[in-house]
């Protein structure tokens, strides 16, 4: 039989080791360092079109071997577009259409891929939709995909890509095209 300060002990013990597989449980559940997920439960904070419009622009980078850009529109009936379009060895790859809007006091994102065709590859009426998680003067963070002015002529996107199960942050750099 344990005496009292033996019992304490391990109780103390058992009560660290909890603490620290719950910590690292926890950091399991958000694996990626610049993307976020709503929790269970939550709803996106509160935000305006107009917090964003640092976003509008025409940026370029490279990436994949190929160039990549992104035009962003202007603030405008509560919303903004923009498209992406990644190209390699002289040609078209894909391309991106995006609208950002205003939605339930808050906001989405939509997004749809096209071949360089223009053919879709999601079904004819569906889309990808990003809920707004988190927004501060410069980052826009929504499901696994965050927006994040780094200098007035640096944009950061970070994005989780699923490629057939194994999930991936993946980095675009965008400088602003003069």
């Amino acid at each position: 039989m344990l005496n009292t300060k033996r019992k304490r002990f391990y109780l103390g013990l058992m009560m660290l080791l909890c603490s620290q597989v719950m910590s690292f449980v926890q950091a399991q559940t958000t694996p990626f360092a610049n993307t976020l997920s709503l929790p269970p439960g939550t709803t996106s904070p509160t935000a305006r079109i107009a917090d964003v419009a640092w976003m509008s622009g025409y940026w370029q980078g490279e990436m994949w071997g190929g160039h990549i850009e992104e035009v962003w529109s202007q603030p405008l009936a509560s919303s903004m577009m923009a498209s992406f379009k990644f190209a390699a060895d002289q040609e078209v790859k894909f391309y991106e259409i995006i609208t950002l809007f205003e939605h339930q006091g808050s906001l989405l994102l939509r997004l749809k891929h096209f071949s360089a065709e223009l053919k879709g590859w999601e079904e004819k009426d569906d889309y990808m939709e990003f809920k707004l998680v988190k927004l501060d003067k410069h980052s826009a963070y929504f499901e696994g995909y965050t927006y994040r002015l780094v200098s007035p002529d640096e944009l950061h996107v970070f994005v989780v890509i699923d490629d057939k199960g194994q999930k991936n942050e993946t980095k675009f750099v965008f400088k602003r095209a003069k």
